[in-house]
């Protein structure tokens, strides 16, 4: 815990913590624990690396990485093929290393990790345009970087590249068809199966995820490219208890990270570090200003995006778990050399992120690449199932940067089927009127009747993002009640990625209990005499006014 907060005020990818406890406990280190199994470092560093693969394909976000696909798809093929072959050049030529021992380092650090990136980016917020790239690259890039560091460290001569370029186009096709095929068959089960406690969710998540790998695996295909997308596809549906499901989710990807650099850490040897300290940092430099800088100039020359953002990004490479565990594959195989290539790519890592993470923030500022930090903060919205009633119980978090502070509810225009019944402040809940007073940081409670759930979070957005006026299309009822047009909630622009929405329970499914930004809200039982009132009215209405909620 103490390692986690002090990488999140210092800015430092927790990598560099990670790693120095587990060298501090390890060979020379304060409790010289001996340990030196490659074998076992591998494993569970791949079953680490399956888990922060899920992790991560359930924070991206479709919207914003769909323009930056078709950039990043190249990155992580072509610039890939180019950064092995720069960086394989520069060790061969200025460090002295064999061909197979210098292929093997130029592809173990062609693999970038985005969780370093933002880790030191929470002050500088970039566009989407390239943190979208950047999020992409980083998932797709680790599946060719495996089979390129699996076929140079097999026994025997090191196939013609034609060969690989045919093996690697053919396990990214199968990956990429079985993790797209058990992400969309996941979800669609989870939506359509209620679940007999909402625990259980998270767990039929990251289980649906795991088991994309172990599918692509099975069928010679890149399990890690599978999981990635099967988590993509699982994270932008429409799950129910989503914030519970990304909470969990975020807790075990921050553990098996912990785990795995702990455990990477106590592999290496401090004392034989010191001979491949320079080696290191000449192929580090190799790496870092000509093969990166190299391969995206190239790989993105297509693509028209200005100089300055390619310089931010050819930059913003850094190195994290993937190369450290790749490492351990040459290891196991018995390669001559291996143990001086672990050492070079584990000194590499460290020094070259120490150097590169805290000076980011500063080259984006200098650049002048930053995202416009003025816009409104997006509302954080869950929903949970009701009981016996088509309907769905909404928890709204205003930010304090919301644009909805100051609107009052009627203003809200909210379609005919919904209805904010309650409104929790500074600890307390009352049922407000057309008149109330939105302000930051109060918490909502909306019920929607199923037709108009989906219109109902939509217009929510639109408010917070531009306000009482977002969207307008004509007078609206002030009611409180309904008001406004469905397509005037359906047209706004929602800036908070997909509605997280849960399947309509039916009589004898579990209750839901929803969360605000964080804070716990009661239960619905405990609730129910407090929004009866209004889900009465909101369904009589329903009933009166299908025709028109539905034109």
């Amino acid at each position: 815990m103490a390692a986690v907060r002090i990488s999140s005020r210092s800015g430092l990818p927790s990598l560099l913590l990670y790693l120095g406890i587990g060298v501090a406990i390890g060979q020379d280190g304060i409790f010289d624990v001996q340990f030196d199994n490659a074998e076992l470092t591998q494993v569970i560093g791949y079953a680490a690396l399956v888990v922060i693969l899920a992790e991560g394909g359930l924070g991206t976000k479709w919207k914003e990485i769909r323009p930056a696909l078709p950039a990043a798809a190249v990155l992580s093929t072509v610039g890939v093929g180019i950064s092995v072959g720069v960086t394989a050049a520069g060790a061969h030529y200025l460090v002295g290393l064999e061909w197979r021992q210098a292929l093997i380092i130029g592809a173990v650090v062609s693999s970038t990790d985005a969780a370093a990136v933002f880790s030191v980016l929470r002050k500088v917020p970039l566009p989407s345009r390239i943190t979208g790239v950047l999020e992409a690259e980083s998932g797709f890039n680790d599946a060719p970087v495996v089979i390129l560091v699996v076929a140079f460290s097999a026994a025997g001569p090191v196939e013609h590249w034609y060969v690989l370029v045919g093996e690697i186009a053919l396990e990214l096709a199968i990956g990429a068809a079985i993790g797209l095929a058990v992400g969309w068959l996941g979800s669609f089960g989870l939506r359509h199966v209620a679940l007999p406690a909402s625990g259980l969710y998270p767990i039929a998540v990251m289980a649906i995820a795991v088991s994309a790998y172990a599918a692509g695996a099975l069928a010679h295909g890149s399990g890690f490219l599978a999981v990635y997308l099967a988590a993509m596809v699982l994270g932008n549906s429409k799950l129910p208890h989503w914030p519970a499901t990304r909470g969990f989710a975020d807790g075990l990807g921050w553990l098996a990270q912990i785990g795995m650099f702990v455990l990477l850490g106590l592999l290496v040897t401090p004392h034989d570090l010191i001979d491949d300290f320079w080696p290191a940092m000449v192929v580090g430099l190799v790496l870092t200003v000509v093969a990166r800088p190299l391969s995206v100039f190239v790989s993105l020359a297509p693509f028209r995006l200005p100089k300055r953002e390619k310089s931010l990004m050819s930059w913003a490479g850094l190195r994290g778990a993937v190369p450290i565990v790749l490492a351990t594959i040459p290891m196991v195989s018995g390669i001559e050399g291996s143990t001086r290539v672990f050492n070079i790519v584990f000194v590499l890592v460290v020094v070259y992120t120490l150097i590169q993470g805290p000076t980011l923030p500063w080259l984006a500022r200098a650049l002048k690449i930053s995202d416009d930090p003025s816009e409104a903060a997006d509302l954080g919205i869950e929903s949970a199932p009701l009981e016996r009633l088509r309907g769905h119980l909404l928890s709204v978090a205003i930010p304090a940067e919301s644009k909805m502070h100051g609107v009052e509810v009627g203003e809200l225009r909210l379609p005919a089927g919904a209805a904010v019944t309650l409104v929790v402040r500074e600890g307390a809940s009352f049922v407000p009127a057309p008149s109330t007073v939105l302000r930051r940081r109060d918490e909502l409670l909306v019920v929607a009747t199923d037709p108009v759930r989906d219109a109902a979070e939509a217009r929510l957005r639109a408010v917070g993002e531009g306000g009482k006026l977002a969207g307008w299309l004509g007078s609206g009822d002030d009611s409180g009640r309904g008001g406004g047009s469905p397509r005037a909630g359906s047209r706004s622009r929602a800036r908070g990625g997909p509605v997280r929405s849960g399947r309509p329970a039916g009589p004898g499914r579990s209750r839901g209990s929803t969360r605000a930004g964080g804070t716990k809200v009661p239960p619905l039982s405990k609730l129910a005499k407090k929004i009866a009132k209004g889900l009465g009215s909101v369904a009589g209405d329903t009933s009166d006014d299908s025709t028109k909620a539905h034109h």
